[in-house]
């Protein structure tokens, strides 16, 4: 597992700092054999902790193998040891745990080989001492590890999260424009050919082509303050549409010229928003493909309460076979099933052996409670 590498600065600070210190302390003890190569091994026991984080491993041996070299030569342990803490804390940190074991056996050989060298008495306890520092670095690694990766598994959810938020958002969009810009159309065109002969009726299709356009604002008004930070007064905007809403948006359909019946059966009650918003997209973009796609047509929409189930159903009696393109499916009855199995649904959609077109749409209610 490899953590995100930080800025490299604070790891040359951190090397200069204790080779400063490793080179004060071999200078400043008068029994300190100070040459070019004790110089240097102390050097080598910290300098390369700036590289720490890119070459943990390399860096690891290079620290071990001059502390080993200045205790087997000069009797001497640089600045008590400190980088092999350091280099212990950054394998355990960033490399498995078997190169973080390899790393701790080799630390200490190298502490009993400078403790034996020294000829001090209570040689095992020292070294014990050092390896509990040790397993403590180690543990303090292994900490650090876990942390990380439970923050990479956070942020990718949260990606995840995002992901799924703008599919959502895109499949409302789509479920906005495509409903009411195909109102507002069918009406324009009716208008457009009427006008002259019939303005009675052309004034009730562009009559349908304002509250259709004014219902789209409405709609993307409300889908686009769920982006909003600041929501301000959530009031001021209704709440998302849900089965209580299908009269109206029967009406509209019905406004549109084209002949719909609703049929409710059960006993009606109140379903999660989220069920209820997903039963009225779907009634909402069947509805819209009939007008699309069917031709003349009558259509028919059924809702049944049922004890463990909702069903609703929007079948048409309009040309059989009608097309449904890639990009139409992509967003429309594609994205309908994938809103259903969202909320443990199922839908399917074909044309009816007696022609015309049906969707079905269970919804078990159990699970939505």
């Amino acid at each position: 597992m490899r953590t995100p590498l930080k800025p490299l600065f604070m790891d040359v600070l951190l090397a200069t700092v204790l080779t400063g210190l490793t080179l004060a302390t071999l200078v400043g003890r008068p029994d300190a054999a100070v040459t070019p190569a004790s110089v240097g091994l102390a050097v080598l026991s910290a300098a390369p902790l700036a590289l720490r984080q890119r070459l943990p491993i390399v860096v690891a041996l290079v620290v071990l193998g001059a502390l080993g070299a200045a205790s087997v030569i000069y009797n001497d342990l640089p600045n008590n040891g400190v980088g092999m803490l350091v280099v212990m804390f950054t394998v355990a940190t960033l490399r498995s745990r078997v190169a973080a074991t390899l790393i701790f056996v080799l630390a200490m050989v190298v502490t009993s080989v400078a403790f034996e060298q020294t000829g001090q008495s209570f040689v095992v306890s020292q070294v014990a001492q050092v390896g509990l520092l040790l397993v403590g670095a180690w543990v303090l690694g292994e900490g650090t590890r876990h942390w990380a990766t439970r923050t990479e598994r956070l942020a990718a959810q949260a990606a995840q999260a995002v992901s799924r938020e703008r599919v959502r958002i895109a499949r409302e969009l789509h479920d906005i424009v495509t409903h009411h810009m195909s109102v507002i159309s069918l009406q324009a065109g009716v208008a457009e050919y009427v006008i002259d002969a019939d303005p009675a009726t052309a004034k009730i299709a562009i009559a349908t082509v304002g509250d259709a356009s004014r219902a789209a604002l409405l709609d993307m008004r409300r889908l686009l303050d769920v982006l909003h930070v600041d929501h301000g007064d959530a009031s001021e905007y209704a709440p998302q549409p849900g089965l209580t809403q299908v009269p109206e948006l029967v009406n509209r359909i019905r406004g549109a010229g084209l002949e719909v019946a609703l049929v409710v059966t059960g006993q009606c009650r109140e379903l999660p928003a989220g069920a209820e918003l997903c039963a009225y997209r779907m009634i909402q973009e069947s509805l819209t493909n009939v007008l699309k796609h069917a031709g003349p047509a009558r259509a028919r929409v059924e809702i049944d309460y049922g004890a463990h189930m909702l069903t609703v159903k929007v079948s048409d009696d309009g040309a059989s076979g009608r097309p449904f393109d890639e990009a139409a499916a992509a967003h429309g009855i594609r994205g309908m099933r994938e809103r259903a199995e969202l909320y443990g649904g199922v839908l399917t959609a074909g044309p009816r052996e007696e022609g015309g077109f049906t969707v079905l749409l269970r919804l078990p209610t159990d699970e939505l409670r």
